[in-house]
């Protein structure tokens, strides 16, 4: 079993950046895949981002590219969501999942964290 528990989320300004960070524990978090998506109130979760286990391999929605950046330090069992240029459209619960593949299905992931809310205002 992987625990995963997200924080960094909070209120911040249109324009503004936040980091997010997902700590892993339980068993090791080596070779996961490592994705980040989010769910805003009435609508569906949705893709982010996703990185490789060894971090050379990234996968952006769209409607962040350009802006977020994943990262992850495997020594820390942590990876990262930087999220720079923040949109009041990027308010949601921003959750971290791990898989054994690279994809972008949120029901494929084996283990979830509980979630950390992000809000922008205008």
């Amino acid at each position: 079993q992987v625990q995963l528990v997200e924080s960094g989320g909070g209120l911040v300004q249109a324009g503004g950046s936040l980091r997010l960070s997902c700590a892993a524990s339980g068993r090791t978090f080596d070779n996961y895949i490592m994705g980040w998506f989010r769910q805003a109130p009435g609508k569906e979760r949705e893709f982010v981002a996703v990185i490789s286990w060894g971090g050379g391999n990234t996968k952006y929605a769209d409607s962040v590219k350009g802006r977020f950046t994943i990262s992850r330090d495997n020594a820390k069992n942590t990876v990262y969501l930087l999220m720079n240029s923040l949109k009041p459209e990027d308010t949601a619960v921003y959750f971290c999942a791990a898989a054994k593949l690279m994809r972008v299905e949120s029901h494929l992931y084996d283990y979830w964290g509980q979630g950390t809310q992000v809000t922008v205002s205008s």
